[in-house]
C-alpha cells in the first residue's frame, strides 16, 4: 500500500533531479518527480522511501507487473550464458522459440513469421517496410489521433501534432490520415449507434477524393488508440476499415504495442473485433520492462524482404527473449486476461461512481483493464480541461498514487495498472483518485 514519508520529490530525488537537469537533454518528459530505488508488482518505492502504487505500469510496459520472480531468473541465468552474439552472425534458441510462441498467439490461423526488433516504433518501421516490400506499393494510412512512436516513420503516421510532431518535420513522404471513430468527439457530429459509420465510409471517399487505393500498401491502426486517449472503437469501425482494405489489396497492420499482451481482457485487442491483421506489432509488455519488439504476420508477407533487408545489432536480444517466453507463460498459467476484465469492472464501476459526483468528467471508457476518464470544462460543450487534468496527476503522486495523462487535448487520465495489481491495491488506488478530485474540485 502507498507510504509518503518525505514531502514529494523527497532530498535524494531532488538531488538527483539536479543532476538529471545538468546532465540529461530536457527532451525525455517525466510525468513525476521521484527516482525509483525499487519495485515490485503494482508498487513502485523511490529513493527517498516513499511507495507508490503504479497506475501508470511504465506506460503500459508492467502487465505482469514489475520484477516477477519467473522474469528475473530467467534474465540471469541467460546472462550467465551470453548476453549477446547478435543473430545475424551466431544465432540462438530464444529467438527462434519466441518467433514460435508468437505465431501460435497471434490471431488468424495461417502460417506466420516473426522479426524482433527493440522498441515499438521500430516494429512500426519494419513493418511499413515489410508491407510496401510485398505490396509493392507506397501509401500508408494512418487514423486521427493515432501514436505510433517518435521515429521518423512512426511520428509522420503519429497524429498529435504537439509535442511528438512540431518543428521535426518534412516528415515521411505517402503518409494519408483517415478519421477515427471517436465516438465521443465526432468528426461528424453524429452520435453512435445511429450515425451510419460516416468514419468508416470516409475511407472510400478518401481513394476517390485523395489518394488512389491501388498506390496503398497498408493501413495500420489501434484497436484501441493509446495514446489518444483510450478511444474504443465500434466494433464495425474496425471490421469496416478491413474489409475496404480487403476489398483493394490494402494489407491491415493492426498496431498492439499499447494494447497487447492481455490489457483488454484477450491477449491482443484486436480479437475483440474478430478481425485477423495481416501484420501485427508488438513491444512494451512483451517481455516485462527489458527492450523488445516484434513483427508477426503472414509468411509469405513476412518474407517479402530479402536476407539483410530487415534486422538490427540488438534486435531480439536473448535476455528481452526470454523475458518475453515467460511474460507470456505467466499471462497464460494465471489467466491474466480474466483478470484484465476483473480489473476493468471494478475502475469503471468506481469511475462512473465518481463521474456523478464531478461534472468534471465528461466521459469514462475502456476496454478491460485498458480505461480512462475525459475530462472537461463543460459536458455540453466538451470543452477539453487540460489545466485540472495536470493537477490530478500531482495530487495523485503527492497522495501515493502513480497515473499520467493522455488524449489529443492533453485531457485525459489513463489506468495502465499491472495486471497482478491485488483488489486491496486498486481499490486503495481509486480512493486516492477520488481524494484528488475531491482537492482540485
Amino acid at each position: 500500500m502507498p507510504r509518503i514519508v518525505t514531502e514529494i520529490p523527497g532530498p535524494k530525488s531532488r538531488e538527483l533531479m539536479e543532476l538529471r537537469q545538468q546532465y540529461v537533454a530536457r527532451g525525455p518528459f517525466n510525468v513525476t518527480p521521484i527516482f525509483a530505488e525499487a519495485a515490485t508488482g503494482a508498487l513502485i518505492t523511490d529513493v527517498d522511501g516513499n511507495e507508490f502504487i503504479d497506475f501508470a505500469g511504465g506506460i503500459g510496459v508492467i502487465n505482469v507487473g514489475h520484477c516477477p520472480d519467473e522474469v528475473v531468473s530467467a534474465v540471469k541465468a541467460q546472462a550467465e550464458k551470453y548476453i549477446h552474439t547478435c543473430f545475424h552472425v551466431a544465432m540462438y534458441e530464444p529467438y527462434v522459440r519466441l518467433a514460435e510462441k508468437l505465431a501460435q498467439i497471434t490471431p488468424g490461423d495461417f502460417p506466420k513469421k516473426t522479426m524482433l526488433a527493440n522498441s515499438g516504433a521500430e516494429a512500426v518501421e519494419n513493418a511499413v517496410k515489410i508491407a510496401r516490400k510485398y505490396s509493392k506499393r507506397t501509401g500508408i494510412i494512418s487514423l486521427e489521433c493515432a501514436f505510433h512512436g517518435r521515429t521518423l516513420m512512426a511520428m509522420t503516421l503519429t497524429s498529435k501534432v504537439k509535442p511528438y510532431k512540431f518543428g521535426f518535420g518534412p516528415f515521411a513522404p505517402d503518409v494519408y490520415k483517415i478519421p477515427s471513430a471517436y465516438c465521443y468527439r465526432c468528426s461528424f457530429n453524429s452520435s453512435y449507434p445511429g450515425c451510419g459509420m460516416h468514419c468508416v465510409e470516409r475511407l472510400e471517399r478518401f481513394f476517390i477524393s485523395e489518394y488512389p487505393a491501388e498506390n496503398v500498401a497498408a493501413l495500420i491502426c489501434e484497436p484501441v488508440q493509446g495514446e489518444g486517449g483510450f478511444i474504443v472503437p465500434p466494433k464495425e469501425f474496425i471490421s469496416g476499415i478491413k474489409s475496404i482494405c480487403e476489398k483493394y489489396d490494402i494489407l491491415f497492420i493492426s498496431d498492439e504495442v499499447q494494447t497487447g499482451f492481455a490489457r483488454t481482457g484477450r491477449m491482443f485487442a484486436i480479437e475483440h473485433f474478430e478481425v485477423e491483421p495481416d501484420l501485427i506489432t508488438m513491444s512494451k509488455s512483451i517481455a516485462a520492462g527489458m527492450p523488445l519488439s516484434a513483427v508477426t504476420g503472414r509468411a509469405e508477407i513476412m518474407d517479402a524482404p530479402a536476407p539483410g533487408e530487415i534486422g538490427g545489432t540488438f534486435g531480439g536480444n536473448p535476455l528481452s527473449c526470454v523475458a518475453a517466453l515467460e511474460v507470456i507463460n505467466k499471462i497464460e498459467r494465471e489467466n491474466l486476461t480474466d483478470r484484465a476484465k476483473q480489473i476493468g469492472a471494478r475502475k469503471i464501476e468506481k469511475l462512473k461512481a465518481m463521474q456523478e459526483k464531478y461534472p468534471v468528467i465528461g466521459d469514462v471508457r475502456g476496454l478491460g483493464a485498458m480505461v480512462a476518464i475525459e475530462l472537461v470544462k463543460n459536458r455540453k460543450t466538451k470543452e477539453p480541461d487540460k489545466e485540472t487534468t495536470g493537477k490530478l496527476v500531482v495530487e495523485c503522486y503527492r497522495r501515493g498514487l502513480i497515473v499520467m495523462s493522455a488524449g489529443i487535448y492533453g485531457n485525459v487520465l489513463r489506468f495502465l495498472t499491472p495486471l497482478v495489481i491485488t483488489d486491496e491495491q486498486l481499490d486503495e488506488g481509486l480512493n486516492i483518485l477520488e481524494e484528488a478530485f475531491a482537492n482540485v474540485s
